[in-house]
């Protein structure tokens, strides 16, 4: 996999790579990566998560921009582990309130298909396919270790707002709104 030669050293720097890159459709859906993570970010403003859950929102799929590969990569079998390349790049300068639950929100999806059949059943095609690529459902012994990680509950609620956050044409405030809640966290 080609990944993209990106440097994020400053809170600008993250939101200029999701203005300039977040542009391509999201995997399959009607909706942008930038959309999609706006989106996500506004809802968990809406639930008045903490501010560490929010920026976590935002920057959840900042991996997917990081990588030069295709849309339809998934469709080809490769899973491109966004949810790492985006920890490798933001972790020293972000805290773990943030970061593990972006790196957690795959295996939030897997969590979720093992406790919950009816989740698992209402995943969109995309999230089906890159469900496979990820490992399927959790076992039993998986989802127990899983929900004993700190911030797991934070990672689940991103899960969902991941999966929520695919509306076409939805209003919602732009990236450089989240500037001062970035420049608060970074570190």
């Amino acid at each position: 996999m080609e990944i993209a030669a990106i440097q994020l050293k400053t809170p600008e720097d993250v939101l200029e790579l999701m203005n300039s890159r977040g542009g391509e459709s999201y995997f399959g859906e009607d909706v942008t990566v930038l959309e999609h993570c706006l989106q996500a970010a506004h809802f968990a403003v809406e639930t008045k998560s903490s501010p560490e859950l929010v920026a976590a929102a935002l920057l959840h799929d900042v991996g997917h921009l990081l990588h030069n590969e295709a849309e339809d990569i998934a469709g080809e079998g490769i899973d491109t582990r966004h949810e790492e390349l985006a920890v490798h790049l933001l972790a020293e300068h972000l805290p773990a309130a943030v970061m593990d639950p972006i790196h957690m929100h795959v295996a939030a999806k897997r969590y979720l298909c093992f406790a919950e059949p009816a989740y698992c059943a209402s995943l969109s095609s995309s999230s089906e396919l890159s469900l496979q690529l990820q490992g399927g459902p959790m076992s039993e012994e998986e989802a127990g270790s899983f929900m004993a990680l700190p911030f797991a509950q934070d990672a689940v609620k991103l899960r969902r707002w991941d999966d929520e956050a695919k509306i076409p044409e939805l209003k919602v405030p732009q990236a450089e709104t989240y500037l001062p809640l970035l420049k608060t966290l970074w570190r």
